[in-house]
């Protein structure tokens, strides 16, 4: 009884960290993203619109990949 508590209660711990790196790590990489575009559009302002398409597509990316990470960790909390 008290395994089956434990190993739940890891299960949500293990979830919590997994949501929150993942939010973190989305975080850092469209901030590189954005930091990384404003200076490419500082560099060559006659292809600001090229930049900004493509910048806004990764972050899509990126957002897509932790959603599904987000979507994992609350699978994980609530089947078991």
């Amino acid at each position: 009884m008290l395994g089956m508590i434990l190993a739940d209660a890891m299960a949500n711990v293990g979830a919590a960290l997994g949501a929150g790196i993942a939010a973190i790590g989305a975080g850092i990489g469209i901030g590189k993203i954005g930091a990384s575009a404003m200076e490419s559009i500082a560099r060559q302002p006659e292809s600001a619109s090229d930049i900004r398409s493509n910048m806004i597509v990764i972050a899509a990316l990126i957002e897509g990949v932790a959603f599904v990470a987000l979507i994992v960790c609350f699978l994980a909390i609530f089947i078991q």
